[in-house]
């Protein structure tokens, strides 16, 4: 029995190891990097209504951010990070680029909405349409379709009526998003665009729609350039520095804890493959204020390894079994650690409520490290000092940093 707990022990330890040995390249390649790490620039918009008078609501912000998004996919940029900040804000990060100047000049432009007819000649613009007037509607059959509101009806009717039995296409831009065909003059501020829609698609349609009845104009109130020269420098030195920190700090956990050091050292490597999995799998983007709460993150674990074994170290002091010492110690110490953590948790989720780019960004990469080294750094470190302990090789007072002059007789 004692023999089959340090089999499990081993296997364990081999299947933890193995798994960040045989994956972490691929996890590491597959991680996206900010600009501060890979180069490129930073625009923060304030946005302002085109038409005097205007509203800048909260739709047509999100709205403009996906128009910025597909201009952006447009240019070929992969994977930009645009987010809205407050009533007026939209943030653009994009890494990897080269010609800045380019991509600038055409996300300022304000969304083109028109509707136009066969021979390319623009009948009707985003100016026409009552701002967020557009919305998804069901007939009879519960077929969406979209049902638009216009500002002037005679102006509509003047429209379809020159174009009955042609199409009226509708461009953003300059990319066309349907054709629908006029059936008849339509002499009212109301109409629907019917077709053989999903609602997903007729949903996209009402967007296209309100984001050009209500164009907002952007004007550049914040900017950052990071060289990619620059961006490869800071995650070089980045990792070298983290790499060293790591190294010394496994060393340390070894020299004091001895055994349980060990042990330590390896929840340690499990718990930094485990954070980049789901960075991997979020597909978020890693930043220097990323990385800086990753390795205040890894501090953390430490500390949680460090208060259990001080604790297991100040019981077997006392006379107590290893066993005994391992309860006790674990018992004690888990309220301390667990008190500690929450209380972060708290603050990150408060700096993630309230911040924004890379402090939500700092909050979101904490609050998950902070779960991990719950994780691996409580449960799995006791899980394998208790197998170890209770296999019964490792007796000595001495294995776990404890001298036995220090003991204290019963």
């Amino acid at each position: 029995m004692k023999a089959k707990r340090l089999v499990v022990f081993c296997a364990i330890v081999v299947i933890c190891l193995s798994l960040t040995a045989i994956f972490s390249p691929n996890v590491i390649k597959g991680l996206r990097l900010g600009l501060d790490l890979k180069g490129g620039f930073e625009i923060l918009y304030v946005a302002t209504p085109v038409e005097e008078g205007g509203k800048v609501t909260k739709a047509a912000l999100i709205e403009t951010a996906r128009n910025l998004q597909k201009r952006i996919d447009a240019q070929g940029i992969a994977e930009p990070d645009i987010t809205t900040e407050g009533s007026d804000r939209i943030r653009v990060k994009l890494a990897g680029v080269t010609d800045e100047a380019k991509v600038r000049e055409t996300l300022k432009k304000p969304a083109n909405l028109t509707f136009r007819a066969p021979d390319g000649t623009i009948m009707l613009n985003g100016s026409d349409f009552v701002a967020g007037g557009a919305k998804v509607e069901f007939d009879q059959a519960h077929q969406p379709y979209v049902a638009i509101k216009l500002k002037d009806a005679a102006k509509f009717g003047e429209v379809t009526g020159k174009l009955v039995g042609q199409t009226l296409s509708i461009y953003l831009d300059e990319e066309m998003k349907s054709s629908p065909t006029v059936n008849q003059v339509i002499n009212s501020d109301t109409a629907s665009i019917t077709g053989r829609y999903t609602y997903d698609e007729a949903k996209e349609m009402v967007d296209i729609i309100n984001l050009g009845s209500l164009p907002l104009n952007l004007t550049e109130k914040y900017t950052q350039s990071v060289g990619a020269t620059l961006g490869q420098q800071s995650l070089k030195q980045t990792v070298e520095a983290g790499l060293i920190g790591a190294v010394l700090i496994l060393a340390f956990m070894i020299f004091f804890y001895r055994l349980p050091g060990i042990v330590a050292s390896i929840t340690l490597i499990t718990y930094m493959f485990i954070v980049l999995v789901i960075f991997n799998w979020m597909n978020a983007t890693l930043t220097l204020p990323g990385i800086a709460a990753l390795i205040l993150g890894l501090g953390m674990a430490v500390d949680a390894n460090i208060i259990t074994y001080e604790r297991i170290k100040e019981e077997i002091r006392t006379g107590k079994s290893m066993l005994s010492a391992l309860k006790a110690g674990a018992k004690h110490s888990f309220r301390t650690i667990l008190d500690a953590n929450v209380t972060n948790i708290i603050s990150c989720a408060v700096l993630y409520y309230i911040g924004n780019g890379a402090i939500r960004g700092f909050a979101l990469t904490l609050i998950i490290s902070i779960l991990v080294s719950m994780l691996t750094n409580v449960f799995l470190s006791r899980i394998l000092i208790e197998l170890l302990v209770k296999a019964n090789i490792f007796k000595k007072p001495a294995y776990y940093g404890v001298k036995e002059s220090e003991i204290r007789a019963l």
